[in-house]
């Protein structure tokens, strides 16, 4: 039990997202539409009116949420809400991994949800301009970037494979994506991922039970660490030495009888000194 960071159990934990001026770790329970974490014992949380599930800061108080409709700023003090860049309207979408760019973008990948085939894309916001980087994904995921400024990385988790793509000086993709991990032999089902100080990929598995670390230089599998629960959806680095990694799970598909075999499933877990992490850059608007 000493890995456990938060007793709740989301039906699909997602998002895990560190705030470095804050130290205070954030995730999501994105079909129950909430944004959560803790100050110390306090658990907090707070509801949307639309399915949830990633998020960057601007600054201390004030975050940018993904959620089903686009792209909105969040003030974590008084409630307020404001729209940033919408999606075109489509019901049958949501949002789901994202993470913020070291050029002060943001990536939010969508799905539809009920995870129909290619019904996806990946996209960036940046300075004003919201476009497609990457479409016809069937359940985005694994968006994370090399702490040199020069990698992007992201998965469809369906074909069980993570591809990286070189960045230009704005940060926008130049050229096509190379793949970096084919997980498809091993059975493995690639979900949200984050990059270490080393540049290595630290993978969440659904099913797996794990997060699994890759060597930036040939994708090979160098570590893993494990948890109590099949579904772990979304790692980040935290804490106050940026060496705690951070877990989400879900509850997402068991049956009674699963969820009752596992108890922590759902939960979200901290493993301590596990490795040094690369702390999550600032969203620049403008």
């Amino acid at each position: 039990m000493n890995d456990i960071f938060d007793q709740r159990r989301c039906e699909l934990g997602e998002g895990a997202f560190w705030h470095p001026q804050r130290q205070q770790f954030f995730w999501f329970d994105i079909v129950n539409n909430l944004l959560l974490s803790r100050e110390g014992d306090k658990p907090l949380e707070w509801a949307f009116d639309e399915n949830v599930s990633a998020a960057g800061w601007l600054s201390t108080d004030e975050l940018l949420i993904a959620g089903e409709s686009g792209l909105s700023s969040f003030n974590l003090v008084s409630g307020k809400r404001g729209s940033v860049a919408a999606f075109p309207h489509d019901p049958s979408l949501r949002s789901n991994d994202g993470r913020a760019d070291p050029y002060g973008g943001f990536w939010i990948g969508t799905m539809g949800k009920r995870s129909e085939q290619e019904a996806g894309a990946i996209w960036r916001y940046w300075r004003g301009e919201f476009r497609i980087v990457f479409d016809k994904i069937s359940i985005t995921n694994a968006i994370c970037f090399d702490a040199e400024r020069s990698l992007a990385y992201f998965s469809d988790t369906r074909l069980k494979k993570i591809w990286r793509v070189r960045l230009d000086e704005q940060g926008w993709p130049s050229g096509e994506p190379d793949l970096f991990v084919d997980l498809t032999e091993a059975g493995l089902n690639p979900d949200g991922a984050v990059i270490d100080a080393a540049g290595n990929l630290w993978s969440a598995q659904w099913g797996g039970r794990r997060v699994a670390c890759y060597a930036w230089e040939g994708g090979e599998e160098i570590a893993a660490e494990y948890f109590e629960a099949t579904r772990i959806s979304c790692p980040a680095f935290g804490g106050a030495d940026m060496q705690s990694l951070f877990a989400t799970s879900a509850c997402q598909g068991m049956s009674v009888e699963a969820r009752e075999a596992e108890p922590l499933a759902g939960m979200t877990f901290e493993r301590k000194h596990a490795v040094r992490g690369v702390s999550e850059p600032q969203v620049i608007l403008g």
